[in-house]
């Protein structure tokens, strides 16, 4: 058996060192143009260089995203922004449209295309449509059980490669081509500006009482009939070993370092037990119990087992239980450290580190020391460096985590 890809989402160059640092096998990206995430900080020139040689030092991949659907004045300079991105190095571009296909086997030919989810491939034809248009990888959409992924695999030449989401948002749209932003706010989802209104608490209004909002009342949460729950599919892990995919593809470009280690971490475990012992593999609670810090919404396996009566979708309510408190940027030794602040601490606090080798540990936190030398009380300025002293020894880059007080 291969042992299947971890690709991880890279917001920014501190997200993709983090991905890298944590276990990810690959990392998705945005450059300055054509990508769906418009909103993201994405990336310069410069970073995107120090961001491929940070990947390709340790072995790992990065793949740039081209995947909106580009209007006629989206593609002045297509031709210069290829090139650019094959000079560089880049290991692949992650595509949907025709035109920029064409475009990138007529510059580029030895560039590698993966298709992006947004091209909504649900069956083995269509597969083999793209394979012959010059495609090396098929990211599935969504909408896919693991049993059709199976078949799909079945049928399509063994050199082309599929891809899926395991872990992340999902979009009430097929395979997110979705027009309501557009429609309601101007702002197109299929050209990366999307304005999340499936995310909106809808009222009906009679036509004959306007005026009159009537609430869709389905519990005491509210009502959010477009909403769907997050994927996470770490508890079937062995199924998705077993499913024909050569990638496992986290979402989440728009997600802080927090969640990328978190995530990239609880996967990188299971894969790995895996790998290691194939017949006597057993799910870990504690993968879930990582997954579950991150704030998320509701979990849910998505369509892997096939259509339930609308189990997928629920309150966009998000689940809170710890957030990031402080990354470590210095050891002083004697057990002294310099951290860099993420949210409010107090000396004595009990914290949990995340780090990308071994369990989650607990340290205690005290004798805070401010960047004046001053003894402080708390260290409760934004992005404020400031000393400690912690019961448990920690690293450069370690990412220290606590409890959301209630």
């Amino acid at each position: 058996m291969n042992k299947p890809e971890l690709l991880a989402p890279a917001g920014n160059l501190s997200k993709l060192k983090t991905a890298i640092d944590y276990g990810a096998d690959a990392v998705f990206l945005g450059g300055s143009r054509l990508n769906l995430r418009a909103f993201s900080d994405n990336f310069t020139n410069d970073e995107m260089i120090e961001g491929l040689n940070y990947a390709h030092d340790r072995g790992r991949k990065v793949y740039v995203t081209l995947n909106v659907f580009p209007h006629e004045s989206d593609l002045k300079g297509l031709e210069g922004y290829l090139t650019n991105l094959y000079e560089l190095g880049v290991d692949a571009l992650i595509v949907s449209d025709p035109g920029i296909i064409m475009t990138a086997r007529e510059v580029i030919p030895n560039m590698e295309l993966h298709l992006s989810t947004q091209a909504n491939n649900v069956n083995s034809k269509s597969a083999t449509f793209w394979y012959k248009m010059g495609v090396k990888r098929i990211i599935l959409a969504r909408e896919l059980s693991l049993k059709e992924i199976n078949e799909i695999r079945k049928n399509i030449p063994e050199d082309l490669d599929l891809e899926a989401f395991v872990h992340g948002s999902m979009c009430m749209a097929y395979s997110g081509r979705c027009l309501l932003s557009n429609y309601m706010t101007g702002r197109d989802a299929n050209r990366g500006a999307c304005a999340q209104p499936c995310r909106y608490k809808y009222y009906l209004v009679e036509e004959k009482r306007p005026g009159e909002y009537m609430e869709i009342t389905e519990d005491d949460k509210g009502t959010y009939i477009m909403n769907s729950k997050d994927l996470c599919m770490i508890q079937h892990v062995d199924d998705l070993m077993l499913s024909g995919l050569q990638s496992f593809k986290i979402e989440g470009r728009m997600k802080s370092e927090f969640y990328v280690a978190a995530i990239v971490k609880a996967y990188r475990q299971a894969i790995d037990a895996y790998m290691e012992n194939p017949e006597g593999f057993k799910y870990d609670e504690k993968w879930l119990d990582i997954l579950s810090m991150v704030s998320h919404r509701e979990y849910h396996t998505g369509f892997y087992y096939g259509r339930g009566k609308n189990e997928v979708y629920g309150s966009s309510s998000y689940v809170r239980t710890h957030e990031l408190i402080a990354t470590v940027k210095e050891d002083l030794g004697d057990g002294k450290y310099l951290l860099g602040q993420k949210n409010r601490v107090y000396p004595g606090q009990k914290l949990k580190i995340l780090r990308p080798q071994g369990d989650i540990i607990e340290t205690i936190v005290s004798d805070f020391i401010d960047e004046e030398g001053i003894e402080i009380e708390v260290a409760n300025k934004a992005a404020m460096n400031f000393t400690v002293q912690s019961s448990e020894k920690l690293y450069i880059d370690d990412i220290l985590i606590a409890e959301k007080e209630v």
